[in-house]
């Protein structure tokens, strides 16, 4: 390979085997897309329940294993059978299985019995510790999605709308819930704080701020100063754009760089037709 199909990949990556831990949504599709594209071998690990059914069905069965939701060790062990040398994370698994439908083998319980706190950054965490104590590498969540990522400035047509007091007002409440381990983001207005992202993820979160009826709303999305993006990378796609447009929401400022923005290109087109902007911030 010539030069390597993303900055954010190790500078001494190989064309090797990659094993795509795959959740919900179009995050995992498009990263598989993406690597295949780049040539290079790829590997799925889906999750019954959550990964998308119908591109689960055209992989070929001696590149993907399934398993449920919490076997950890099945998790381990397949990716091992496969072959891989890399391990990826990308798309989400629904929180609530975090109470209801986990099936949390002996090497889960163990992990879980020993964290205080169980977050996405600990319990993500701890898993991609556990991948690489088999001498399988963790890939940045953000590789081979370079020009998927939010970038600098108003990056819908136009002039920018909302005021950047408000906005920087928005971006630090919103890091400050990140840093917290709290959610990666936060609607403010006119310097009041009317919602922060939780547990229940970010469009239950614009729904809430929604139902307050006003104008002037700005969502912010983010990530904590010291991310592990080997997971947990915030991702801004269609739906997300559907339940602001639904709560008359009109501005949203997303980090630069670290938030995705799948198939970049639709959205922003999307948003354009919705007359929503979409600010990207760069790091504070």
């Amino acid at each position: 390979m010539s030069s390597p199909p993303s900055v954010y990949l190790p500078n001494n990556f190989a064309p090797q085997p990659i094993g795509l831990i795959a959740g919900k949504g179009r995050y995992p599709i498009l990263m598989a897309e993406r690597i295949l594209a780049a040539g290079l071998p790829l590997r799925v690990i889906s999750f019954a329940g959550e990964t998308d059914t119908d591109w689960v069905a055209q992989l070929p069965k001696a590149e993907h294993i399934q398993i449920k939701v919490g076997q950890l060790g099945k998790m381990l062990k397949s990716l091992q059978k496969l072959g891989c040398q890399y391990a990826v994370m990308a798309g989400q698994i629904t929180p609530r299985r975090l109470f209801h439908g986990l099936h949390p083998d002996i090497k889960a319980l163990k992990i879980l019995n020993s964290l205080t706190v169980k977050n996405a950054e600990t319990i993500f965490g701890a898993i991609a510790s556990e991948i690489e104590a088999i001498d399988i590498q963790m890939l940045d969540a953000r590789s081979f999605l370079d020009d998927e990522l939010a970038h600098e400035g108003l990056m819908t047509p136009g002039e920018l709308k909302a005021e950047m007091t408000y906005i920087e007002h928005g971006i630090k409440i919103a890091k400050g819930a990140a840093d917290l381990d709290i959610g990666q983001g936060a609607v403010v207005r006119k310097g009041t704080v009317l919602a922060v992202e939780a547990y229940e993820g970010t469009d239950p979160m614009l729904q809430r701020a929604g139902s307050f009826k006003t104008d002037g709303l700005i969502f912010v999305k983010t990530v904590k100063r010291r991310q592990d993006y080997r997971f947990d990378v915030p991702v801004f796609g269609d739906r997300t754009l559907d339940v602001m447009h639904a709560a008359g929401i009109r501005t949203a400022a997303l980090e630069a760089g670290n938030v995705l923005i799948l198939d970049k290109a639709t959205i922003l087109a999307k948003a354009k037709k919705l007359k929503i902007e979409l600010y990207g911030y760069s790091h504070m």
